[in-house]
């Protein structure tokens, strides 16, 4: 081989190095992620459902808490108004669009599942920031206390939870299901901490002499957020069927004129039997949103997981 040959491979062989090298893991999941129809397909699921709930009160044909099949409605169970020019689903119970009421649930809906995900998020955050953090007595305090938290159902734990409050409301469904969250993000916050104080640049950073507050919150808090962000959009859709448990079970907003798929679905189970589309509408919408948020977390969780990079 010819020493121009060879300078030749060797420069190929570091200009691709270079390139490689220059794809930070964000980029390279996005790569990824473009091409995965599961994430697409859930994308566009969500994107539909917060278009939807965005313009919900425009988009329903009919006020939702208007009666206006009331005069078709009979005491008799087999007498609810069914499919018919301007109301394309029919009328509920006492004869209000079906239609309108399932896109104005999808406000309600969402408004539960984002903030009662953001305030496990925020309380999961500080947890697994102390026990990762500081460790010794703190950690082992902080866990005693998620592992009593995990011991116990999820729905079981939200549903007490819900049924401390003397008037259940959608705020009491919030902080029922956010509170049920917090030690899933606790315990993986800080494991993922505890991976970083033994890393190469935490170890160099202490030893360069910085200070502890700029260690954790700039060196080992970024680096940990990835599984994070990953477990928010996995806990979105739980929440969202948490959420609709409670309301199903009658914890949610007793107001009916406000509409909310769980409270849509309990209030069908009485003639469910006769009637299943009353109760197929709103499962249907609670499972297919469901469904989008685990797509795009898995696919996020699988783009992210640097054994997949190549």
């Amino acid at each position: 081989m010819t020493p121009t040959t060879k300078k030749e491979r060797i420069d190929a062989l570091a200009e691709s190095s270079a390139s490689d090298s220059g794809v930070s893991l964000a980029a390279s999941a996005w790569k990824r992620l473009r091409r995965s129809p599961v994430f697409l397909l859930g994308a566009a699921i969500i994107a539909l459902f917060l278009v939807v709930a965005a313009i919900a009160p425009w988009l329903a044909p009919h006020d939702p808490a208007a009666r206006d099949l009331i005069d078709q409605v009979i005491k008799a169970r087999n007498q609810i108004p069914g499919p018919q020019e301007g109301y394309p689903l029919g009328g509920d119970l006492v004869g209000r669009d079906l239609l309108s009421r399932l896109l104005v649930g999808a406000q309600q809906t969402l408004l539960v599942g984002v903030f009662a995900t953001l305030i496990g998020l925020a309380g999961g955050m500080v947890l697994g920031i102390l026990a990762g953090a500081f460790g010794g007595w703190v950690d082992s305090l902080v866990m005693r206390v998620v592992d009593v938290m995990l011991s116990i159902p999820q729905l079981l734990l939200a549903f007490g939870i819900g049924a401390l409050f003397a008037r259940p409301s959608l705020l009491t469904v919030i902080l029922a299901v956010s509170i049920v969250q917090i030690p899933v993000f606790a315990r993986l916050l800080r494991g993922s901490m505890l991976a970083q104080r033994s890393s190469d640049h935490v170890l160099a950073a202490t030893a360069l002499g910085v200070k502890p507050g700029p260690i954790v919150f700039r060196h080992m808090l970024p680096n940990s957020l990835g599984p994070v962000i990953v477990q928010s959009t996995l806990v979105l859709a739980t929440s969202i069927i948490d959420a609709a448990a409670l309301s199903f079970l009658g914890l949610g907003n007793p107001d009916d004129t406000i509409p909310e798929w769980g409270q849509m679905l309990g209030s069908a189970q009485t003639v469910i039997d006769s009637h299943p589309h009353l109760a197929f509408w709103p499962a249907g919408c609670i499972i297919v949103i469901a469904l989008g948020f685990t797509l795009v977390g898995e696919s996020l969780r699988d783009a992210l997981d640097p054994k997949n990079r190549r």
